[in-house]
């Protein structure tokens, strides 16, 4: 399938989805929302896709966010009948269904909803010079694609209040100190580490991989005693799958497991 504002690769079992429009800064227009939803539409589909980075082309940003040009351009009437079927920015910050594991790879500035798709992915790892915002305030909108509830329960309560209040910077070192970022890299190296963590993942059976997910993400409004009872839908799957069997048989035999993601 052929795109206009991204590329989309394929190697083996991961997915690079990449915001092609460097032009400006990656920004995500209402068309570019369009294709990034029918991309993360076939990952999830795709027995054989078991993991997806996003990432930004170029170095200067990962997104800087809602494409406010072309919505002064085609008005808030076309923006919503656009975005309407679509699981939010980017076809991401309302992506609550996708169990599969999704790794930012911020290469640059990741601004408004630039920010909003990061913080809707597992990992976040960012190249040295990345800086991260949520400035909507000062032009007079908020975070409304999920940066003003997902930051909170990213992070402490008052570090969050101390970004979303003020449209502050922060950088990559202190999205690291705070917990956001997972490993800070060197310019021109975020794709090189967003590799290097991805091949780690796929070392892992994909059906505990996404029972993990599952878990850990719809556990956490769960009183801690329902969370431990509760059997979710990918722990049935993972239960009964071929690999589950598969993974104890090559431990006794002291040879690598050959996961078939069923």
């Amino acid at each position: 399938m052929s795109y206009e504002f991204i590329k989309v690769e394929k190697e083996g079992h991961l997915t690079v989805l990449t915001v092609n429009r460097p032009e400006v800064l990656n920004c995500i227009s209402a068309p570019t929302s369009v294709e990034m939803d029918r991309a993360l539409n076939e990952f999830q589909q795709d027995p054989e896709a078991w993991l997806c980075i996003l990432t930004g082309a170029g170095d200067k940003a990962f997104s800087a966010g809602m494409d406010l040009k072309w919505f002064a351009e085609h008005g808030v009437e076309e923006y919503r009948r656009i975005m309407a079927p679509l699981q939010g920015l980017g076809g991401i910050t309302q992506r609550l269904d996708c169990n599969k594991p999704l790794i930012a790879a911020v290469n640059g500035l990741a601004y408004g909803g630039g920010f909003e798709m990061a913080l809707s992915c597992d990992i976040i790892l960012a190249a040295e010079h990345a800086t991260f915002a949520l400035p909507e305030p000062k032009v007079g909108i908020m975070a409304g694609a999920g940066g003003a509830v997902r930051l909170p329960r990213r992070i402490p309560f008052y570090a969050a209040m101390s970004i979303l209040l003020t449209g502050r910077r922060i950088s990559a070192a202190e999205a690291a100190g705070l917990g956001l970022v997972a490993e800070v890299v060197p310019q021109g190296q975020v794709m090189t580490a967003a590799r290097r963590w991805a091949a780690q993942i796929l070392e892992c059976a994909p059906l505990a991989i996404r029972a993990s997910k599952e878990v850990a993400s719809q556990s956490l409004d769960l009183p801690l005693s329902e969370a431990l009872s509760k059997v979710f839908p990918s722990q049935k799957t993972l239960f009964q799958s071929e690999d589950a069997v598969e993974g104890p048989k090559a431990f006794a035999a002291k040879r690598k497991p050959q996961w078939k993601g069923r």
